[in-house]
């Protein structure tokens, strides 16, 4: 009996770890979007006074192509951050597999 009180109290210390992981985690990648987003505002912003002080379509396009590429890097980013979560919160290999499957339909759709 002693021993299986000693394995249910290590699962739930590895549960309460684990969650206290996956918080933190969710916690750093959360200021790291709101960064990039704003960074990306920036950029937007840079654009449109840009256009409005009469610069050369080819600066602008190249300014463009950076912002798109940002945006593409912060999608990337959150899909990666949902694939984590996903499969983090599954109970079994086979929900784990289908989360999986499900964030690569995810980013086929959208990428």
């Amino acid at each position: 009996m002693r021993k299986k009180t000693s394995a249910t109290a290590t699962a739930a210390a590895t549960t309460v770890k684990s969650t206290s992981h996956a918080q933190d985690y969710r916690q750093e990648h959360q200021k790291d979007m709101v960064n990039r987003l704003r960074r990306i505002e920036g950029q937007v912003r840079g654009l449109v006074d840009m256009i409005e002080s009469g610069r050369s379509c080819e600066e602008v396009a190249t300014q463009m192509s950076a912002t798109r590429k940002a945006m593409e890097k912060a999608f990337y980013r959150m899909m990666t951050c949902s694939l984590i979560e996903a499969v983090h919160e599954s109970e079994t290999d086979e929900q784990a597999i289908i989360e999986v499957s499900r964030s690569a339909r995810l980013m086929e759709k959208f990428a």
